[in-house]
């Protein structure tokens, strides 16, 4: 998918949500645990549900790779029932990849030739020799760590670094690299004060956005000082949409509160 396909769906359907599908067996209603493959049954009700109301989801890898071969395989029962039909919806592998350059192809073509995914997150603290291999990839986009939205992210990231912070010279020396305009870059929606400096730099990059709600990001900050020409950004609400209920109506009480999100966004939209 291009860029320019997802800007068409953002502006068809009035929307810039992206929706985490970070399935904790724990957490999912009881009476999923018994059909065959409760992870994937979850997402699917959630899927089509909320379909509508997004543009994206967001797999988080690790809720999948922590039930072992199973959950492989419900991630890519998920993915290949959203390229069936979906095919119009962003789909990011939340893998968080990034190794030495032959690694990093192997791990490029896991997510985008046998998972099909549009793009995957990657960490760029190894340099550009472990990122470009991601790019290499036509129409697939690679998703590099900018400014987190953990507590965290104050201990390296936002230190400074011959005068500047640290995050500010990772995204001026990506925009160096070769087929960076496939690059997005996530933006943690806890840091909300800081789009405006991270808009100087990639003025037009989409931006993934992790924190909204229950990590107490503002939407509405993030897009005074995030939004683009061509809006740029994919708003992400993992915990605070799929589970808004663990019972029997867990899929309606999802896209209500993805609806809810919707609606902020088309207001948004509408007076840009």
């Amino acid at each position: 998918m291009t860029t320019q396909q997802l800007t068409a769906q953002i502006i068809k359907k009035k929307s810039f949500l992206c929706i985490g599908l970070d399935v904790d067996l724990n957490k999912i209603p009881q009476h999923l645990l018994e059909t065959e493959d409760p992870i994937f049954e979850f997402n699917k009700a959630i899927i089509d549900a909320t379909h509508h109301l997004c543009v994206a989801y967001k797999p988080n890898t690790a809720f999948y790779e922590a039930y072992g071969i199973k959950g492989w395989k419900a991630l890519e029962k998920t993915i290949n029932y959203l390229n069936a039909n979906h095919p119009d919806i962003f789909t990011i592998a939340d893998a968080k990849r990034g190794d030495i350059g032959n690694t990093s192809t192997m791990y490029a073509k896991a997510f985008f030739e046998d998972l099909a995914f549009d793009s995957v997150t990657v960490a760029p603290y190894m340099g550009k020799d472990s990122v470009e291999p991601f790019l290499a990839f036509k129409d697939k986009h690679t998703i590099m760590l900018a400014l987190t939205s953990n507590q965290g992210a104050f201990d390296f990231q936002t230190k400074q670094v011959d005068g500047k912070e640290l995050y500010k010279q990772v995204l001026e020396t990506s925009k160096n690299w070769e087929n960076s305009e496939n690059l997005m870059y996530v933006v943690g929606a806890t840091k909300a004060e800081y789009f405006a400096e991270i808009r100087k730099i990639i003025p037009n990059s989409f931006l993934l956005v992790p924190g909204v709600g229950a990590q107490g990001g503002n939407l509405q900050d993030v897009c005074k000082y995030g939004m683009s020409e061509n809006v740029g950004l994919l708003i992400n609400s993992s915990r605070g949409i799929i589970y808004a209920s663990n019972n029997e109506d867990f899929a309606q009480a999802a896209a209500t509160k993805a609806e809810d999100l919707q609606q902020q966004m088309e207001v948004i939209l509408n007076n840009k």
